[in-house]
């Protein structure tokens, strides 16, 4: 079997392949005007980038990108539900909206009022914040606007019959005017907010759930709830995941400040980016309620403390063997060799990766068998411990030395390497070893990556109950469904976090992974 995570024959494939979709660049007459949250900085790892806040209906706030916390309604009784969320312009803060009109201020985010406890003919299902941050306005499903503190009145449909309801809206860059969309890609246009097309007049597979706006106002995303995207007017198609089979529903969109990329988010909080955009993390799993809306602040591009991903997310795992040339996007999942081919390598290329991989990074060792005479007391004066244990503190210095965030998931690559001794215990000695160095370090979680067929021919009946990376060798016919391996495949005794595949379909040389 050929060494897949570092580099070999390995799994070939692509990450899920992005489909591409019509991008209806179409100026279709009679529907009305474009709405967007608004556009935000290019984001790619460097001192001030666009990064993103996920809100989930319990009022739950997750930050990402360097992006601060300035609290949350977690845990808190809410009257009704978190519907979406704005950020005040130098992203000291931001508001939340529930359906009832309520709104929740934090940081340096004021309070300009609200429509909690008042009559509404129909709920809130959005909110935009003018671009000085000194008020907002929140949108119903029937397109009746409220406007706060100097948020001014343009015109809404609440006395109109809709086709189908509004779901969100966007303001211009100067405040004067903003857009609404409804779930069939309507667009209406108020104020100084100009129409530039919309799908209104179209069939669509699925339903429109967001949208966001050029910088300059002269274009406009939509996006559906099957990651469809369509663009108007001067907002360029950067790809989406329309044709792809996606777990969840998409709830919300949000683009950079320049325009140059866009995210959209799952009910999960799985966050997708295109173009410019850049990942900075996806909300952690088992969310106590879904994911209902995003905002976009400016940030320094940090990535998450320690990477989770929740169930769905798709990416690669890469090494030495990929210094010429990195996978492509979007992805959530970004494994990064450390160390192989033997204790004292290291991979060259491995800042540069860690980079590409942004908030989901993740590390690993390729581990080859020695013995060392010294090593901690907790190795009992075991060599083959010892060797482990020095290995695995070896390769975490080497990931500092390079800068790299070290504060994220290790995994430790078992696999049929011709070092292994042929005693098993002395194989299992060294495996524990590693672990025990990685832990020693302060790493929360040390995982392996192996398959059935080569654990317990190596480690013998040795069975850790750390987390479990599974690797699949064989392709199915499509559609592929990975997530079948998440489980009946364990070769210890942990959970299995994540799958390595490949489709069938693509051999681009990109080993593609999945978390169950």
């Amino acid at each position: 079997m050929a060494t897949r995570m570092t580099g070999g024959p390995g799994v070939r494939g692509t990450l899920t392949a992005l489909a591409a979709i019509l991008v209806a660049l179409l100026l279709l007459p009679g529907t009305g005007g474009a709405a967007t949250p608004a556009a935000t900085p290019a984001a790619t790892p460097s001192a001030q980038v666009s990064a993103y806040w996920l809100v989930a209906s319990d009022g739950g706030v997750f930050s990402f990108g360097g992006l601060p916390s300035y609290g949350s309604m977690g845990g808190q009784h809410l009257n009704e539900p978190v519907v979406g969320m704005a950020a005040t312009p130098d992203a000291g803060g931001y508001w939340l909206d529930a359906s009832d009109g309520g709104i929740f201020a934090f940081g340096n985010a004021a309070f300009h009022g609200s429509m909690g406890g008042q009559h509404l003919n129909k709920p809130i299902v959005g909110m935009a914040a003018t671009p000085d941050g000194n008020g907002y306005w929140l949108v119903a499903s029937d397109g009746g606007i409220f406007s706060f503190g100097d948020a001014g009145f343009h015109g809404s449909t609440g006395a109109l019959t809709l086709n189908m309801p509004v779901v969100g809206m966007a303001p211009t860059a100067d405040g004067g005017g903003y857009w609404l969309v409804a779930s069939d890609g309507g667009i209406f246009a108020f104020g100084d907010a100009a129409f530039h097309g919309s799908t209104g007049a179209l069939t669509l597979q699925k339903p429109v759930v967001s949208m966001a706006a050029t910088p300059d106002g002269g274009g406009y995303w939509l996006v559906a709830s099957d990651g469809g995207v369509f663009a108007f007017g001067d907002a360029p198609f950067f790809g989406s995941t329309g044709g792809e089979h996606l777990s969840r529903p998409i709830v919300a969109m949000g683009a950079t400040r320049s325009g140059n990329g866009y995210w959209f988010t799952d009910s999960a909080g799985l966050v997708f980016n295109f173009g410019g955009a850049g990942y900075y993390g996806s909300a952690p799993p088992h969310l106590n309620q879904p994911v209902q809306g995003m905002a976009i602040a400016v940030a320094s591009g940090a990535p998450a403390a320690d990477p989770a991903y929740p169930s769905g997310s798709t990416g690669y795992d890469i090494s030495t063997w990929q210094c010429s040339g990195l996978p492509p996007g979007p992805y959530q999942v970004g494994v990064v060799q450390v160390t192989g081919a033997s204790g004292a390598y290291v991979n060259p290329c491995l800042a540069s990766e860690a980079a590409w991989a942004g908030g989901g990074l993740n590390l690993y060792i390729y581990l080859t068998f020695d013995s060392q005479a010294s090593g901690p007391a907790v190795c009992n004066g075991d060599d083959a411990c010892n060797a482990g244990y020095n290995d695995a503190q070896f390769a975490f210095q080497a990931a500092q030395n390079a800068g790299v965030n070290t504060a994220v998931t290790w995994w430790l690559d078992v696999e049929g390497d011709p070092s292994w001794s042929g005693d098993t215990s002395q194989n299992a000695a060294f495996v524990q070893g590693s672990i025990q160095g990685l832990q020693a370090e302060g790493v929360n979680n040390v995982g392996i990556y192996s398959q059935v067929s080569h654990w317990s021919s190596i480690v013998g009946s040795y069975s850790p109950s750390v987390p479990e990376w599974v690797a699949n060798y064989g392709t199915d016919s499509p559609p592929f469904n990975p997530s079948q391996y998440c489980s009946g495949y364990n070769f210890a005794s942990g959970p299995v976090w994540l799958v390595q595949y490949t489709d069938g379909q693509t051999t681009n040389g990109f080993d593609h992974d999945y978390a169950c």
